[in-house]
């Protein structure tokens, strides 16, 4: 896409930013988007339209204190004025005793991240795409929805140390949620990747949100309680993440998570999940293509974070590893967790009676230490019944420890890269199985669709 920096045309304004900033030190970030966006609503294409943009970070340091601008003008006059203004905000701010030296350069990996499939995405794309759900929508008499997004992005960091980083990748997303034109059955499914040509395809999409709204039509009050779930992709993405944002050392060590143990100590080396689970994060692995750098630049390299249901790692900032006689290990949201062969409907086959859930909504936290969080239900919930799904049941709010959860984890689907969110912004990437969880704590019935 046009609008994105190059590599060369980034390094030259991160450079030409830097020489404006008359501090002990100095970083710049830069970052430039093109993306596009189109909206169904009700079986009509609601919002449309696209966006390009260029922003520079600009960070100054003297002695302790340290103090950021961000502009999206590159102008000689703009850059100098926030340079200015990024230097004297430095004079300003408190010091910061915990303030680490600008990282210096180290090798970091290389990922080939954009894709041509995604990067010629067009308005003409977004509408055929937006046409045929509609059409599919209609074809069953459903009100469709949708939300289609795609960019390629660049990132640049530079910093008076001698680092400069430069990373560029696509991604798009598209998901939609199927009504009964009565509004009691609903359905929703999502896909995301890089390679837009990796999206599911939009028949397969909509048929899958198509047969969760039939399916959960008339949808009859549950009891809560613990049941026995088959969490699918899209409720377990959300779950893991908030698990992975977790492990971190200082936290732990000040007791303020749950990975924290007495005397400071924490669960490195204990059996956190079931056997068989792994955790890693890899920014070059293909199913993921993350960036292979934190926003300052610090390499990112592939890291397992839990190995067969045992903790082997905890992510330490670089100020706390100093502090610590420790190697420092970034952690920036990307995932991968380890599945299996069996499908998901070999998995429903394993459930004598609970309930399979699509996904998860409005997730908050609870409990830090004991990674509780609470949530609904939504757009397909139904009950298992001797290893067959035999209704649908009326959505449910559940309080579940994300710690409990992974320990009460009895089987494992295929994994496959997966749309957290919901909403078409793709966010970190993640990729996961559906989960066999037992024992899933239901709180009490909701009434919404």
């Amino acid at each position: 896409m046009a609008n994105v920096l190059t590599e060369q045309q980034a390094q030259a304004l991160s450079e030409r930013a830097l020489r404006l900033i008359n501090a002990d030190g100095a970083q710049v970030r830069v970052v430039s988007r093109d993306a596009g966006h189109l909206r169904v609503g009700a079986n009509q294409i609601t919002t449309g339209g696209t966006h390009a943009d260029v922003t520079v970070e600009l960070t100054a340091r003297l002695g302790s204190r340290e103090a950021t601008v961000q502009v999206n003008q590159s102008t000689q006059d703009e850059l100098a004025r926030a340079a200015a203004r990024a230097v004297d905000a430095a004079r300003l701010a408190p010091e910061n005793p915990e303030l680490m030296p600008f990282p210096t350069p180290e090798p970091a990996p290389a990922v080939q991240a954009e894709f041509a499939s995604t990067a010629n995405l067009d308005a003409d794309s977004r509408v055929r795409t937006a046409t045929a759900i509609i059409e599919r929508a209609e074809a069953v008499d459903m009100v469709g929805a949708a939300f289609f997004t795609h960019d390629v992005t660049s990132t640049a960091v530079a910093n008076t140390a001698g680092l400069f980083r430069y990373h560029r990748a696509s991604r798009a997303a598209l998901s939609t949620t199927m009504r009964t034109a009565d509004g009691r059955g609903s359905g929703w499914a999502g896909s995301t990747h890089n390679d837009a040509d990796r999206l599911e395809s939009v028949a397969a999409l909509a048929d899958r949100a198509i047969g969760k709204a039939v399916g959960s039509q008339n949808a009859q009050p549950i009891a809560p309680g613990r049941y026995t779930v088959v969490l699918e992709r899209a409720a377990v993405a959300p779950l893991i993440q908030r698990w992975a944002a977790a492990l971190d050392a200082r936290a732990a060590a000040e007791g303020r998570s749950a990975m924290a143990r007495p005397d400071g100590g924490s669960a490195i080396g204990e059996t956190l999940a079931a056997d068989g689970l792994t955790v890693v994060s890899d920014p070059t692995d293909a199913e993921v293509l993350g960036r292979p750098f934190t926003d300052d630049g610090v390499p990112l390299h592939r890291t397992v974070w839990l190995r067969n249901g045992i903790l082997e790692h905890l992510s330490a900032t670089r100020y706390w590893a100093a502090q610590h006689g420790m190697d420092p290990l970034p952690y920036d949201g990307d995932l991968i967790v380890t599945g299996t062969e069996q499908s998901l409907e070999s998995l429903v086959a394993t459930v004598e009676r609970g309930l399979l859930v699509t996904r998860l909504w409005y997730i908050r936290e609870v409990d830090r230490r004991t990674l509780t969080v609470t949530g609904l239900t939504r757009d397909g919930t139904f009950l298992i019944e001797n290893g067959r799904i035999v209704r649908g049941v009326a959505n449910l709010r559940f309080n579940q420890s994300i710690v409990a959860l992974l320990r009460q984890v009895r089987a494992v689907g295929p994994s496959e890269r997966t749309l957290a969110t919901g909403s078409g912004d793709a966010g970190p990437a993640i990729v996961v199985p559906p989960l066999v969880v037992s024992d899933f704590q239901f709180t009490s019935a909701s009434d919404a669709v």
